[in-house]
């Protein structure tokens, strides 16, 4: 594991068992409680909120610790884009037809994406987080290493959410982090950019999904969303292709095609734009011209894997195909059904995995560890297609 586990032990050990360290959480809560007042947040809310909070072991040991492993995008993928989000995505889509495309006609944001944004945040409301925002908010705003003020921040936005008649306290459950809702909105941002869209006079994007859908689309809107206007074409470059790249250089659609760079069907690279080369696995695996609208997606949370994700899985439930060059790798990723599975076929040869969930933490990982040695492997824990057909082979 890498981090400071060491450091982190002896931190958890403080919080639970030092009572200097527990004052000054408390007076670091005194301290909150008084700014959300000053900000308007009502008494009634700020005892509620607060109203035996406890430091939170596990938000910390996520803000602090490091990643075992950075994710390759095919396993990253894998899980993201995988046939069943695809199947609900569709499915969704045809519930929820007239709400999304009322979204589209108002913010002019294409409805599969808004749909694919909520598949990916919550999968369609199924998941959206079971961490208390004011314990988790406090914890980080009073021990947090890094970016107190900001943590703080967005705890008094959440509490502002509450005493303006948006949300009951009861409804503030979300990520470690603070996103919450049907499509993972910070406070702050909920605060600027959530709509009401079903008229109710309230915006909640908790519970409505109307509300949810709709401050989704305005949000994109407001990051620079361009109405009609691409957001990623698959692309074939030259073998050998040493030429730039980057979601950030963008160019005419001409300049590329100068290059040799054609559509992933061999089609000529025709329309009218700029655009940037994305080579997330090199110039042998998958390519794509990414443009503005790309640049809004990654707005919503600024990784280059997520907002890939999150145009693959509307172009999918569009009815589009998957990607049509193969990533470079002889080991690919599992959907959340084959992660399960493998998990479940672990545990039938005696690894401890814990609870078969089919979300791929650590004792999972030390796990297949453990199965890719007895197999004669170079341990890796990581949970790919070559140790689950090894495995479902046994």
């Amino acid at each position: 594991m890498l981090g400071r586990p060491v450091v982190l032990a002896s931190l958890f050990s403080v919080i639970w068992g030092g009572p200097a360290l527990a004052a000054d959480f408390q007076a670091c809560l005194v301290g909150i409680k008084q700014a959300a007042l000053r900000a308007g947040v009502s008494e009634q809310v700020v005892g509620q909120a607060f109203a035996n909070v406890q430091p939170n072991e596990n938000v910390l040991l996520a803000s602090q610790t490091q990643p075992e492993f950075k994710t390759p995008i095919w396993d990253y993928l894998g899980f993201l884009v995988d046939e069943r989000r695809i199947a609900d995505g569709r499915a969704m889509l045809a519930k929820h037809d007239a709400v999304l495309r009322a979204a589209e006609r108002t913010y002019g944001v294409d409805r599969h994406v808004i749909t694919a944004v909520w598949g990916v945040e919550s999968d369609y409301g199924r998941s959206a987080g079971k961490n208390y925002l004011p314990q988790a908010l406090s914890t980080l705003a009073c021990l947090g290493e890094r970016r107190r003020d900001f943590w703080r921040g967005e705890l008094i936005a959440a509490l502002e959410l509450v005493s303006r008649g948006d949300l009951e306290i009861t409804e503030l459950y979300g990520s470690w982090a603070g996103a919450f809702g049907q499509t993972q909105f910070i406070p702050s941002s909920y605060r600027r950019l959530a709509v009401d869209f079903d008229g109710d006079g309230r915006r909640d994007l908790v519970n409505s999904i109307p509300d949810a859908l709709g401050s989704t689309a305005n949000y994109l809107k407001r990051a620079g969303w361009r109405s009609g206007a691409p957001w990623l074409i698959e692309v074939k470059v030259p073998q050998g292709y040493k030429g730039p790249s980057g979601r950030k250089a963008k160019e005419p659609i001409s300049a590329w095609s100068q290059r040799g760079i054609r559509r992933a069907d061999g089609a000529a690279l025709t329309g009218s734009g700029k655009a940037g080369l994305l080579l997330p696995a090199g110039p042998t695996g998958p390519a794509f011209l990414v443009f503005r609208n790309f640049d809004a997606i990654y707005s919503y949370n600024a990784a280059e894997s997520y907002a890939l994700a999150i145009s693959h899985l509307a172009d999918r439930i569009a009815g589009y195909p998957a990607f049509r060059t193969a990533w470079p790798t002889d080991d690919l990723g599992l959907s959340r059904d084959e992660r399960l599975e493998l998990q479940k076929l672990l545990l039938a040869k005696g690894y401890d995995v814990g609870e078969a969930d089919g979300k791929i933490g650590p004792r999972s990982r030390a796990a297949i560890a453990k199965a890719e040695q007895d197999l004669g492997w170079s341990p890796t824990g990581r949970a790919g297609r070559k140790i689950y057909d090894a495995l479902k082979g046994q």
